[in-house]
């Protein structure tokens, strides 16, 4: 009998130019320069505002069995783990599940509320999504960001799905989604137009 494994699939909210953060972050502005004030950012504004309208699309980004995630997106903490930096969601992070974040920078792993465990991988993403596999088992891993992990995923040919979250604004520069990617082939599944962002599912066929 074959063991059914899950998708790997990404979720990321982007500017209508690709950019999912902008230029100039830092630990009182994780997403940069996008004319917001910090966690009030405009990007991901739809999120935090909006998110009855948009429950369907938020229900789905932690529904995953397993998550990995840049160092980046885990925090502003740079170099070796010279402070107790838990992530950017408190004691009760909404994952609720094993996440695998990439570091080179060994760090014991750091059990959480709720269920969810940040542990540190330091040998590249492949050996982080077999951990992944083998945490999730049959269940879904999603890679959760931020644009140049998912982009390193996507250039070795190791997304299934794509999940965007567009929004109607324009950066100009910072950290853009498909860059270093090779081309790719993509089959749009599913689309739903929300009154501050548009979801769109792309299944990567090659």
């Amino acid at each position: 009998m074959t063991t059914r494994m899950g998708r790997v699939t990404c979720d990321l909210t982007i500017s209508a130019d690709g950019y999912s953060a902008g230029l100039n972050q830092t630990e009182q502005r994780p997403f940069g320069d996008d004319g917001g004030d910090g966690w009030g950012d405009k990007l991901h504004a739809w999120y935090a505002e909006t998110p009855e309208e948009n429950r369907a699309e938020i229900d789905r980004m932690t529904a995953a069995r397993a998550f990995i995630m840049g160092r980046n997106m885990f925090g502003p903490v740079r170099g070796e783990w010279d402070r107790q930096w838990n992530g950017w969601w408190g004691d009760n992070p909404p994952y609720h599940a094993p996440v695998f974040v990439l570091t080179h920078h060994p760090r014991d792993p750091q059990p959480m509320d709720g269920g969810t465990t940040f542990h540190f991988v330091t040998d590249g993403i492949e050996s982080a999504l077999t951990r992944a596999r083998e945490a999730a088992g049959a269940g879904d891993i999603s890679i959760h960001g931020g644009a140049t992990t998912v982009n390193q995923y996507l250039a070795a040919g190791l997304i299934d799905e794509v999940r965007l979250h567009i929004v109607p604004m324009t950066l100009g520069a910072g950290t853009r989604l498909f860059d270093g990617v090779p081309s790719l082939n993509l089959e749009q599944v599913e689309s739903r137009a929300a009154n501050s962002v548009t979801h769109v599912t792309y299944r990567v066929l090659s």
